[in-house]
């Protein structure tokens, strides 16, 4: 997971790209693999949700997401939650800058 959060006159302008195969049903069924893509993405910022997705297979290999949010800061921590399929969570955090 890499993230890129920068503060420019009070808005915060971030960018995702996850890590994430993305497989859904048929090409599970193609491929001869397990189904696996992310199902939620949420982003955090001093504990409040700024941001979330539900997502699902229709999403492209790796994806990538940006937005923009007001309400914090640079030097604030920006904390990106994933959830997949199977239940399985990961999180990385970077600072504003």
């Amino acid at each position: 997971m890499k993230i890129k959060a920068k503060e420019k006159k009070g808005i915060v302008e971030v960018k995702i790209l996850l890590d994430n195969p993305m497989i859904g049903k048929e090409e599970s069924v193609l491929k001869k693999t397990e189904v696996d893509f992310l199902t939620h993405v949420t982003a955090k910022v001093n504990g409040k949700i700024v941001w979330e997705a539900s997502t699902g297979p229709f999403l492209s290999k790796n994806p990538y997401f940006m937005f923009n949010f007001k309400g914090a800061k640079k030097g604030d921590e920006i904390v990106i939650e994933t959830i997949d399929n199977k239940g399985k969570t990961e999180s990385d955090k970077d600072a504003i800058k």
